[in-house]
């Protein structure tokens, strides 16, 4: 009786605690699984809010790119390059009327005008006129035209950019063309108003020189 009752006894106590041990994993379990659903949706809670702190951030810097871009191209365009129309024919036939052209507005502070450039300038005797026209005469030199030809300093200049049909065949004076100053010419001989009729330029009123025609788009290319 007493084994019997002390097994009872151990019995009964083993099947308590066996049956409370069961119930205190339960509740962990439970415990657990419940902290892992909490954290999970605490998770999808916040994948949304980081895409939209991405989004937001990749709109920021989208737009900070926009107004860089757009402040260089105005810096680029403001100070170095400027579109222009060209307006009549007197620089046929290379660059014809209503033609859009792209200058260098600096190139000048870096280097001196050459001989053969096609340069954009107010007209000197009304400088809210813009003419283009090619420089063929230098600072220090004698220009003449005998018969449509141009000499420097008696010798005949070579213009391979001239076809012979636009050549004129009249002749002008001896002209000296003074320090700072550019004898000019339209490469259409016969329709150009330019220094064989009213002087040279000063270097101050050039402000450009043509470098890129961009449209039409058929004549797209550099300014020869």
């Amino acid at each position: 009786m007493i084994q019997t009752k002390g097994e009872y006894g151990i019995s009964s106590r083993y099947q308590l605690w066996h049956r409370r041990g069961n119930y205190d994993i339960k509740l962990k379990l439970e415990a657990m699984q419940t902290k892992d659903i909490s954290n999970a949706t605490m998770t999808d809670a916040r994948v949304p809010a980081g895409k939209a702190r991405r989004s937001f951030f990749d709109t920021r810097y989208w737009l900070r790119d926009l107004v860089l871009s757009l402040l260089l191209a105005f810096i680029v365009i403001f100070f170095l390059y400027q579109p222009v129309q060209v307006e009549g024919t007197s620089m046929l036939p290379h660059l014809t009327n209503n033609e859009r052209i792209v200058i260098n507005k600096l190139v000048y502070r870096f280097e001196p005008v050459q001989r053969g450039d096609i340069v954009v300038f107010w007209y000197p005797l009304d400088p809210s006129k813009s003419y283009i026209k090619r420089v063929v005469g230098l600072p220090g030199e004698w220009i003449s035209v005998v018969e449509g030809r141009v000499y420097v300093n008696g010798k005949p200049l070579t213009e391979p950019y001239l076809p012979t049909e636009y050549f004129d065949r009249q002749s002008y004076p001896v002209t000296y063309v003074e320090p700072n100053h550019y004898y000019v010419l339209g490469d259409h001989r016969e329709s150009s108003n330019d220094s064989r009729l009213w002087g040279t330029v000063e270097q101050k009123y050039i402000y450009g020189k043509a470098v890129f025609v961009y449209w039409p788009f058929s004549q797209l290319g550099p300014v020869e």
